[in-house]
C-alpha cells in the first residue's frame, strides 16, 4: 500500500587504615595468637576474613606497612609487592599457594574499604568505574533506557561476561537477567578489600576469567560491632541517598567458634532527564553525518540522515483533532518523562558461622541474602504498529474515510499514548548465596579445603503503561483484514467495533482517550527469571613439598583441586509480550543450563633466594582441564616468572591461554525485539551503488525514501544455541620498584596484551545495515527484513562467534608515603593506563577495525587512549583530607564500523568528545569510637560532554560520574 502522507500525533515540544581495619584487627588478635601456636606453618592474616576465604583458590589481603603510623590512611592499591620487611606467607588472588614476601608474577591491584568509602560511593561500581583498568561496557545506575537497575563491572573493556567476580574467593550468584554479578547487592560497608587480578585467570578459576578476576572480600569473624549511617544529595537537590548498615560478631567456646551477623539498607532517588539542562531536550543531527550545527529536538535523528517527520507529514492536535503541517518545533520530547538515573532500594542480610574442632577439622558456613528493587521510567508507549510475531498490521494505516481524516487519502499514524502515562518498570530481585565447607591440616604440611555453594536469583519485572495493540485498534474502530498486496494485512474502519465487548469505549485516533478507554486498552506485563548456581570445590595444597637441592634454593609448592559446577536459567515473559500483541518489545520464553567438571594444578618453585643477583627468583606454572556436557573438553595453561635481583627492583611476566564457554544467557537467552540506535542507509540515498543495493533490498525509490523508525531500528537480539567457545591468549610483563633510598615509594609498570578468538558478541545494527547496502555483502542483507513499503521490519543481530579481538596497553601504578613529621604524613596514589591498541574483526578472517580511542556514540561505550585516577592525602593524627582526580582522554565518534572523521574528514572537530576531568574531595576524622566522613564528588559541577545518543545526549557508561553534577555526602560510624 502506497501512502501519500503520514501523521504524527504528539504534544508540542517543551523546551589501608584504622577506619577499615580497627575492628578487624581487634577481632583477630586473640585468634591469631592461638593459631600461630597450633599451626606455625600457616600464616593466617591478622585482619583477613576467615570464612570462605581459603578455597580453590582463595585470596587474602596483603597487610600494609606502617599501619600504626598511618592508621586512617588507605594502603596502597597500586602495587601488591611489599618493600623489604619480614617474610610472610600470604595467598593473593591469582594463586592457590602462599608465597613469601608477596612474590607473584601476576599484576594484582588491591583496593581497601577506606579508599572506597572516602569517595562517597553508594555502590561498588561507583568506585570501580574510576579505575583506569575498569571498562565502560558494564551497566550503571544511569542506564535507565533499557537498564534493569543492575550494576555490573567490566575489565579492560572486554565485556562484563569475561571478568570473573568472586566473593571471598568463591563464585557467587549473578543477577537473574543481567548476566553479571550485581554489585548493588554487595554493601559497601561490608567490604574489607577488593583484589583485582589484571591478567587472565582461567587456569585456576575456570571460564569467565578471561580478562581477569575481582575478588571482593567481606568482613568476617568479628568480635566487635559497628553501625554506619550515610546520606547524600546532589547540588540540584535530588538523587537523595540514604544508607544504614550494622555488623556484630561473637567469639565462643574459647575462641574456637565465631558468629558474625550483618545487615544493611540503602535507598537512592531517581532523577529525570528534564532535571538537567544538558539532557532535558533530546538532540540529534539532520544530514548524512552528525556534524551540522542545526541540532534538532525530539526523537533521535541519526547519522544516516533519517528523521521523524518530513514533507507530506502532519501533526495532530489531540484536543481538537486538527491537522497541521509538520515542523521541528512540534517534535515529541520524550525526555520530559524519562529518567536519567534509576531509583533503587537495597536490603541485605549476612550470616557467618565457623567452629574449629581441631587443626584438622574447621567447619564454616555463610549466607548472603539481598533484596533489590529498582524503578525505571520511560516516555509513554509509542503506538506505531505491531511487533513480530504478531499477525496484526505492523503499521497503523487510517483509511481515507476514517472520521477526522481530511487529507482524502490513507494516513499512517505514529502516536504516543500519553493518556497511559509513562512506562514504569519495577524490577524486584532476590538473590541468595549459601556456602558450607570444611578445611584443615592433613599431614606433613598438606592442607585441604572442601566447600559447596548454592546460589539462586529470582527476578520479577513489572512493566506498567503497556498498550494491548488489538484492544487499542478495536477502540479506534480499526479492524484488520487480509490484503493480498500486503503480507501484514491492512485496516478497515468499523464504527461499531466495540459492540459486544464489555469495557470497550468507542474512540477516535485523532482525539484523547477517555479514562475508561485507557483502562480497557492499558496493560501491565510481568516477566519472571530464575538463575541457579551449584558449585562443589576441593583444594589440597602443600607450600613446602620439597626444598631445592642446591645452595640458595627455596621451596617447591603444589596445589591440586577439582570443581564441579552447574548453572541453569529460565525466563518466562508475559504471554501477551510473547505473542506480539502488546506494544512493547517481544521476548521469547527460554530455559537451559550446563554442567562442567574441572581439575587444576599449580606448581611454584623458588629457584633462588638471598644470593648474588637473585634476592628472589621464582617460576610458577598452572594448568586446568575442563569437561563440559555441552562442548566437551578444554585445556588451559599459564606460566610466570618473578625475578628480584635486589630488594629494590623486581621483574615479572606471565603468559597463558583462556577458554570461555558461552554462558547460559548467551546460549539460552530468549530472543527479543529491541529498538537500537541506528539509521537506514537507504533513506535519501544519493550514490549510484547505494541506490542500486537499496532497490535490490526492497526500497523502490531510495532518493525520496523516508524511514519511519525515528533513528531506532527494530532489532532481534538474544541467545544462540549454535555458539562455539571462545579461546584466547594473554601475556604481561613489567617491573616493580621499591627503592630503599626513597622510603615509602612503590611503583610498577606493566605491559599487557589480550587476544580473543571466536569472540561471542552481536554485530551492531548499524554495521549490518552498512555492510549490506554500502558494502553490498549479501550475507548481511540476509539479516534484514523489510516490509512491502520498504520500511525495515526487523534486523537480526543474535549473539554469534565473530572474529578476533586484540587489545594491549601499559599500566603505571605509583604509591608514595612520606612521613613529614611525627604527626603528619603525605600519601600519593596514582593509577594510569595507556591504551596502545584495540582492534576487532567483525567476521572470521575479516579486516581488523581500529577502535583505539573510539567512542561508540550509539551505545555509549568508549575506548579512551589515556585514563588516570589519582588520590592525594594529607594525614594529621586522626584528621585526614583527600583530593581525588579522574582523567578520561578525548575520543572520536565511531558508528561500529568506522570513525566518522574517516567518513567525513571536514567535520572532524564536531564528532569527538574532549578530555574530561572529575575532581572530588573528602575529609575524615576519628574520635574515640566514632569515625566521620564527608565530601563532595565532582566539586566543579561539570556536566558530561555531548554525545549523539538516543537516550540522554551523552554516554552514561563512560561519563557516569558527571551525570548527577555536584554530589555531597556525610557519614558517621560507631564501633562498639
Amino acid at each position: 500500500m502506497l501512502l501519500g502522507a503520514a501523521i504524527i500525533l504528539s504534544p508540542v515540544v517543551t523546551n589501608v587504615a584504622a577506619h577499615a581495619q580497627t575492628a578487624a584487627a581487634t577481632t583477630h588478635h586473640r585468634k591469631a595468637a592461638r593459631h600461630s601456636t597450633a599451626r606455625k606453618t600457616t600464616a593466617r592474616p591478622v585482619n583477613g576474613p576467615q570464612l570462605g576465604a581459603q578455597t580453590a583458590p582463595a585470596a587474602t589481603m596483603v597487610p600494609t606497612r606502617s599501619q600504626n603510623a598511618l592508621r586512617n590512611v588507605a594502603p596502597a592499591s597500586a602495587v601488591s609487592f611489599s618493600q623489604g620487611g619480614k617474610s610472610e606467607e600470604l595467598i593473593v588472588v591469582g594463586s592457590a599457594l602462599t608465597t613469601a614476601n608477596n612474590t607473584s608474577a601476576n599484576p594484582v591491584q588491591i583496593v581497601t574499604s577506606k579508599q572506597i568509602q572516602q569517595t562517597g560511593a553508594t555502590n561498588l561500581n561507583d568506585f570501580l568505574s574510576r579505575l583506569p583498568s575498569i571498562g565502560a561496557s558494564g551497566t550503571s545506575n544511569s542506564n535507565t533506557n533499557g537498564g534493569n537497575g543492575a550494576s555490573c563491572v567490566d575489565l579492560r573493556n572486554l565485556g562484563q561476561n569475561r571478568v570473573l567476580v568472586l566473593v571471598d574467593g568463591k563464585r557467587t550468584t549473578p543477577n537473574g537477567n543481567s548476566n553479571c554479578i550485581d554489585l548493588n547487592t554487595i554493601p559497601v560497608q561490608m567490604v574489607q578489600s577488593i583484589e583485582i587480578l589484571k591478567d587472565g585467570g582461567s587456569e585456576l578459576y575456570g571460564a569467565d576469567a578471561v580478562s581477569g578476576v575481582l575478588n571482593i572480600k567481606l568482613r568476617h569473624d568479628l568480635n566487635t560491632g559497628s553501625v554506619t549511617i550515610r546520606g547524600g544529595i546532589t547540588g540540584h537537590g535530588d538523587n537523595r541517598t540514604g544508607m544504614i548498615s550494622a555488623m556484630k560478631g561473637w567469639n565462643f567456646d574459647h575462641d574456637k567458634g565465631n558468629l558474625t551477623l550483618g545487615g544493611s539498607y540503602m535507598t537512592q532517588g531517581g532523577v529525570t532527564q528534564r532535571d538537567r539542562s544538558w539532557s532535558r531536550v533530546p538532540l540529534g543531527a539532520v544530514g548524512a553525518y552528525p556534524t551540522n550545527s542545526n541540532l534538532q529536538v525530539g526523537s533521535i535523528i541519526t547519522p544516516g540522515g533519517t528523521y521523524f517527520g518530513s514533507e507530506n507529514t502532519y501533526v495532530g492536535n489531540l484536543d481538537n483533532g486538527s491537522l497541521s503541517p509538520y515542523s521541528k518545533s512540534k517534535r515529541y520530547n520524550y525526555a520530559q518523562n524519562q529518567w536519567l538515573v534509576n531509583a533503587l532500594q537495597d536490603s541485605t542480610l549476612s550470616g557467618d558461622l565457623h567452629y574449629e574442632f581441631n587443626r584438622h577439622f574447621d567447619v564454616y558456613s555463610n549466607v548472603l541474602y539481598a533484596h533489590r528493587t529498582s524503578k525505571t521510567q520511560l516516555a509513554p508507549e509509542p503506538a506505531i504498529g505491531s511487533v513480530p510475531p504478531s499477525p496484526l498490521p505492523n503499521g497503523i494505516i487510517l483509511p481515507s474515510g476514517y472520521p477526522g481524516n481530511t487529507a482524502g487519502e490513507d494516513l499512517q499514524l505514529y502516536r504516543r499514548l500519553n493518556e497511559f502515562g509513562p512506562r514504569t518498570n519495577n524490577n524486584a530481585n532476590d538473590t541468595v548465596t549459601g556456602m558450607v565447607g570444611m578445611r584443615g591440616d592433613i599431614v606433613h604440611d598438606w592442607k585441604y579445603d572442601l566447600s559447596y555453594t548454592y546460589g539462586a536469583s529470582q527476578v520479577t519485572n513489572e512493566l506498567q503503561g503497556v498498550g494491548d495493540y488489538s484492544k487499542l485498534l478495536q477502540e479506534w474502530g480499526l479492524e484488520p483484514y487480509a490484503d493480498p498486496n500486503d503480507p501484514n494485512g491492512a485496516l478497515v474502519y468499523n464504527p461499531n467495533s466495540c459492540a459486544g465487548s464489555p469495557g470497550c469505549v468507542q474512540s477516535n485516533a485523532f482525539t484523547r482517550l477517555s479514562p475508561g478507554a485507557v483502562q480497557y486498552a492499558n496493560y501491565t506485563t510481568y516477566q519472571h527469571t530464575m538463575y541457579q548456581l551449584r558449585d562443589l570445590n576441593l583444594r589440597i595444597h602443600n607450600n613446602h613439598l620439597v626444598h631445592m637441592p642446591w645452595k640458595g634454593g627455596g621451596d617447591f609448592g603444589v596445589a591440586l583441586g577439582m570443581e564441579h559446577r552447574g548453572e541453569q536459567l529460565s525466563n518466562n515473559p508475559d504471554p501477551l509480550v510473547v505473542s506480539g500483541y502488546s506494544l512493547t518489545n517481544t521476548v521469547e520464553p527460554t530455559s537451559g543450563g550446563f554442567n562442567v567438571t574441572e581439575g587444576y594444578i599449580q606448581g611454584h618453585a623458588q629457584l633462588l633466594k638471598d644470593v648474588a643477583f637473585a634476592k628472589d627468583l621464582s617460576i610458577d606454572g598452572q594448568g586446568r582441564y575442563s569437561s563440559y556436557n555441552t562442548f566437551g573438553g578444554a585445556k588451559n595453561w599459564k606460566a610466570g616468572i618473578d625475578w628480584a635481583p635486589t630488594r629494590d627492583i623486581r621483574f615479572r611476566g606471565t603468559i597463558g591461554t583462556s577458554f570461555r564457554q558461552p554462558n547460559v544467557y548467551e546460549l539460552y537467552g530468549g530472543v527479543g525485539l529491541s529498538y537500537v540506535s541506528a539509521s537506514d542507509p537507504c533513506a535519501g540515498a544519493t550514490s549510484p551503488g547505494l541506490i542500486a543495493n537499496c532497490i535490490k533490498g526492497g526500497v523502490a525509490n531510495p532518493q525520496n525514501f523516508n524511514s519511519a523508525n525515528s533513528g531506532q531500528v527494530p532489532t532481534l537480539q538474544g541467545g544462540n544455541v549454535a555458539l562455539r567457545p571462545e579461546t584466547g591468549r594473554t601475556y604481561t610483563f613489567g617491573t616493580v620498584l621499591t627503592p630503599r633510598w626513597i622510603p615509602g615509594l612503590a611503583a610498577s609498570v606493566t605491559y599487557w596484551h589480550y587476544t580473543i578468538g571466536g569472540l561471542i558478541n552481536s554485530l551492531p545494527t548499524q554495521y549490518i545495515l552498512n555492510q549490506c547496502y554500502e558494502g553490498g555483502v549479501q550475507s548481511y542483507c540476509n539479516s534484514i527484513d523489510r516490509l512491502s513499503n520498504g520500511q525495515i521490519n526487523t534486523v537480526s543481530a543474535l549473539d554469534q562467534n565473530l572474529g578476533d579481538l586484540l587489545t594491549s596497553g601499559i599500566d603505571f601504578d605509583l604509591n608514595y608515603r612520606w612521613r613529614v613529621t611525627r604527626h603528619d604524613s603525605f600519601i600519593v596514589d596514582n593509577n594510569f593506563q595507556q591504551l596502545v591498541k584495540y582492534k576487532q574483526q567483525q567476521q572470521p578472517g575479516g579486516a581488523y577495525l581500529n577502535q583505539t580511542g573510539a567512542l561508540f556514540y550509539q551505545s555509549g561505550v568508549g575506548q579512551p587512549r589515556v585514563r588516570d585516577y589519582a588520590t592525594l592525602t594529607w594525614q594529621h593524627d586522626a584528621f585526614r583530607i583527600s583530593y581525588m582526580f579522574q582523567y578520561i582522554g578525548g575520543m572520536n565518534w565511531n558508528d561500529g564500523s568506522a570513525f566518522l572523521s574517516e567518513e567525513n574528514p571536514a567535520a572532524n572537530a564536531r564528532i569527538k568528545t574532549p578530555a574530561m576531568v572529575q575532581q572530588d574531595i573528602s575529609i575524615g576524622y576519628a574520635w574515640k569510637r566514632w569515625n566521620f566522613e564527608g565530601g563532595v564528588q565532582n566539586i566543579a559541577g561539570k556536566n558530561p560532554p555531548f554525545v549523539l545518543n538516543a537516550a540522554s545526549n551523552s554516554a552514561d557508561t563512560t561519563y557516569n560520574g558527571f551525570y548527577l553534577g555536584r554530589y555531597i555526602f556525610l557519614q558517621a560510624g560507631l564501633n562498639f
